[in-house]
């Protein structure tokens, strides 16, 4: 179980531009969960998974991954058992190395590094059998630079990389946002395919109500660092885009947007 507990966040503390958007926040994710995660601009979903990684420092409460607190925790430690991919499908992957050296290097996420060969080409086979299953052609491109495919083919192959090795936690930050609806639409089924064979616990941010109530046995909604809406099994699974959409707009107004 990854839990938040009393976690309070303070952007420009002591500053004119103080803002509080955490405040004694609470939140719980039970193992073999997928959730949804959906607000405005400003709501703190991000900063969540921020918080979450280990990317920002929070101003009291704690992180805990089962019994143990990790808000102390290195970044690059946290990412050991946590996987992410970004909305940037740069962010994923590095553009001047072929695909067999960023597969290579996300394999070896973790491990000590020596003065031996940074790239198993043994592995190559391994490699194509994973990338095979997404159906886009890129078990054929392992000698291509990264930089040199699509976005939706660089976000596909982030997504097999952040699961290369054996992780608890797949976080997505709103990972469809940057492509063609079309290849959104086989990203998210690719997610929700690799998220159930590797019975992963999943956190997703994302804009699209669709794939909000769509994907996942759970939803949150956010708004000022506070959960104002929320649904899990049954009750997700009865909502329609159309319910989430008038909690959203409600909010909206009420905020003066």
């Amino acid at each position: 179980m990854l839990e938040l507990k009393d976690v309070t966040k303070i952007y420009n503390p002591g500053s004119v531009t103080e803002m509080c958007l955490f405040e004694k926040f609470n939140l719980s994710i039970e193992k073999g969960e997928f959730l949804s995660i959906v607000g405005s601009n400003g709501s703190g979903k991000t900063s969540l998974l921020n918080i979450i990684c280990g990317s920002i420092p929070i101003e009291g409460g704690e992180v805990r991954i089962g019994k143990r607190s990790i808000d102390k925790m290195k970044e690059f430690k946290r990412y050991r058992k946590i996987g992410r991919v970004y909305q940037n499908p740069a962010m994923g992957t590095c553009p001047n190395l072929t695909l067999l050296e960023n597969m290579s290097l996300a394999e070896n996420k973790g491990r000590p590094f020596g003065l031996g060969r940074a790239i198993n080409k043994s592995r190559s086979n391994y490699y194509r059998e994973q990338l095979s299953v997404l159906g886009l052609g890129l078990e054929n491109k392992l000698y291509d630079k990264v930089g040199s495919l699509s976005g939706g083919q660089r976000q596909a192959a982030a997504l097999i990389m952040s699961t290369l090795t054996p992780i608890d936690f797949l976080i997505l930050d709103e990972h469809t946002a940057a492509l063609d609806p079309k290849t959104a639409e086989l990203i998210m089924q690719l997610t929700d395919e690799l998220i159930k064979a590797k019975k992963l616990t999943a956190m997703m941010v994302t804009h699209n109500l669709r794939y909000a109530v769509e994907y996942g046995n759970r939803i949150i909604m956010m708004d000022n660092g506070n959960i104002v809406f929320e649904k899990a099994g049954a009750e997700k699974e009865a909502l329609c885009v159309e319910d989430v959409l008038k909690i959203f707009t409600d909010i909206s107004i009420e905020c003066g947007n």
